[in-house]
């Protein structure tokens, strides 16, 4: 029988997460620094009317470290697979008792092979094919909630940052404007100039909190993934 969802929870983060990085620890890194006035930045007050043309911003950079696993996704991750999990014995027991087995010294061979020898006695008429195929299927609901996250911030990107950078543009073409006709519009520009300074820290604030998110999503991804590859190539290796 299934154990209650919470046991089995953190069962499996147990598994994949070890303790001295178990979610919630805090990991010092150095904080991305912000972006805002990275560009070339409007000059805070208007030119003389003989040089109307005020200077561009450069466009800002987004910066985000390569990711590092975060204890939210992990705890994710282990929701996803919670609710993967079927009915009886399959990988899950079989990686817990692999676990079981870490600190005995063992050959990495043996201990897989003792691991499978135990299980079996547990869990039955069970086979290596039914324990190869029960560690795809949770793969398979890893790549499948991958692929709606990144979509998801594919969409968050466009929809946050692009309309910032299209309210750029537009501010731009209203100066270029209003530096024909300077002498009657200075408090325009002057506002739309303070605006334009903001921007560029906007942008590269929205694009570093999101691509960071995503990069752990993925350091993240890759660790889960990554486990469960190996166990599955060290199954078919050792376990014939």
């Amino acid at each position: 029988m299934p154990e209650p969802e919470k046991s089995l929870g953190q069962k499996i983060l147990s598994f994949f997460v070890k303790d001295e990085t178990a979610p919630g620890t805090d990991v010092p890194r150095t904080d991305v620094p912000g972006m805002a006035g990275s560009g070339a930045a409007l000059p805070g007050t208007p030119p003389p009317a003989s040089q109307p043309a005020p200077a561009r911003p450069a466009p800002p950079v987004a910066n985000s470290s390569p990711g590092e696993i975060d204890a939210k996704f992990a705890d994710h991750f282990t929701e996803v697979l919670s609710k993967a999990n079927v009915p009886g014995p399959d990988y899950f027991e079989f990686r817990e008792t692999l676990r079981n087995l870490a600190d005995l010294g063992l050959p990495e061979d043996k201990r897989y092979q003792a691991a499978w020898a135990s299980f079996k006695a547990i869990a039955g008429n069970v086979d290596v094919a039914m324990l190869t195929a029960t560690a795809n299927g949770y793969l398979t609901a890893l790549n499948t909630d991958r692929e709606l996250f990144l979509k998801s911030v594919e969409t968050a990107l466009n929809e946050r940052v692009g309309g910032l950078q299209n309210e750029q543009k537009t501010l731009l073409a209203d100066n270029e404007a209003i530096s024909k006709q300077i002498a009657e519009l200075q408090k325009r520009q002057q506002a739309n100039n303070d605006r334009l300074a903001n921007i560029g820290g906007e942008i590269a604030e929205q694009s570093t909190k999101l691509t960071q998110n995503r990069n752990n999503f993925e350091v993240t991804y890759a660790s889960f993934t990554e486990q469960i590859k190996h166990d599955v190539s060290k199954i078919q290796t050792y376990l014939k």
